[in-house]
């Protein structure tokens, strides 16, 4: 069992009149989180793909709600975006059963965000859980096989399936992208056409570290811009995909209005465009790297709950930097390098205009930077 940075956050909120709901990609190990803080502890756990909850919780009253949960301390709904009206139905239970400990998992934010909004508000603890983080995994192979394993991370990712069956990685990532990561999209997307999501995540794994158009896009795939949008808005709900916005306070030749796109995870965009090949063959070893690192601290941030605005920068001269933070109105630059022996020079045009804190990323020194 890969031990979770979230385990200690989750399990100190119990009972703090408050539901806990946990968000996060399909088969990222949510259910076996919870459980796993639950242990020896007497719940009740309600399966939101069973058709029997799916009826008793829609729309309950008072009455049913207690016979549900009857003497149980701890209440936990699995895939709740599926109930109807779930976010009233935990309001019930929050308001009216206070000495009763609620917690929802989802696999995708379409749903579950919207209607737990508004009937949680102040009412509710939200944490999201990625694949694996470098910090669990190196935590849990250690430090030298960690390292000795970096290569495979960057094409094979983080999903703990791949993680504990590493002769099966490349079947295990095939069917998630066609069977899981379909499913979320196609359905809670109201979308119909599974061969248009396919080409345009084809489109944006081969654009990752690149400024993305969303015209060249729509040119590409055949799409209208519209329907591009609209794809890219549902997989990014789904956990698929995140943007990362351009940067731009002063300089008139700045791009204002840019995005690069990332994927969540190295393994499910390499199997997108099927690509397995020996790491040391590749000719795409900086995208890798790039989405490997921007993931990586995406994970980071959020488990340790530091609340930075994330950038990259780009001028129409094509002056650039990979990534920027902003924490507390301070700025830090990055650059990602995988070879330590590249030479990097920030571009005084940035650091002239913003003043900053700059920093290479490489092969050597990444560990800082992830965990």
């Amino acid at each position: 069992m890969i031990s979770r940075q979230l385990q200690t956050n989750i399990a100190s909120r119990f009972y703090k009149s408050k539901a806990i709901i946990l968000l996060g990609p399909r088969q990222v190990g949510k259910t076996t989180l919870i459980k796993q803080i639950l242990n020896d502890n007497d719940y009740i756990l309600l399966d939101g793909d069973n058709p029997t909850v799916l009826r008793l919780l829609n729309r309950p009253d008072l009455g049913q709600i207690k016979e549900i949960i009857a003497d149980k301390k701890i209440v936990f709904i699995d895939e709740a975006q599926q109930i109807p009206d779930i976010g009233v139905t935990s309001k019930l239970i929050v308001d009216y059963f206070p000495e009763v400990q609620l917690i929802l998992s989802g696999s995708s934010s379409f749903e579950l965000t919207n209607v737990m909004s508004e009937p949680l508000t102040g009412r509710k603890w939200t944490y999201n859980l990625w694949q694996i983080s470098w910090a669990e995994w190196q935590k849990h192979i250690g430090l030298i096989e960690s390292e000795q394993d970096l290569e495979n991370r960057l094409i094979y990712g983080f999903y703990p399936d791949v993680l504990n069956n590493p002769s099966d990685k490349k079947i295990i990532l095939n069917e998630l992208v066609s069977s899981y990561l379909y499913k979320d999209v196609l359905m809670y997307g109201k979308l119909k056409k599974s061969d248009e999501i396919y080409k345009l995540l084809q489109a944006l794994a081969f654009q990752v570290g690149s400024e993305v158009s969303y015209n060249e896009l729509s040119s590409v795939t055949g799409l209208s811009f519209k329907t591009v949008e609209s794809y890219i808005n549902v997989l990014e709900q789904a956990f698929v995909i995140f943007r990362l916005n351009s940067f731009s306070k002063n300089l008139r030749n700045e791009i204002r209005k840019g995005r690069k796109i990332y994927f969540y995870d190295n393994g499910v965009r390499n199997a997108i465009i099927g690509q397995f090949s020996n790491f040391n063959l590749r000719n795409d070893i900086g995208a890798l790297w790039e989405n490997f690192l921007v993931s990586e601290r995406k994970k980071h941030l959020s488990y340790n709950k530091i609340f930075a605005n994330t950038y990259f920068w780009r001028t129409t001269q094509q002056q650039e930097i990979d990534y920027i933070e902003e924490i507390n109105g301070n700025l830090f630059a990055f650059e990602f390098k995988f070879n330590p022996n590249k030479k990097v020079k920030f571009t005084s045009t940035f650091t002239n205009n913003y003043p900053c804190e700059t920093k290479v990323i490489n092969r050597n020194n990444f560990r800082e930077f992830v965990k």
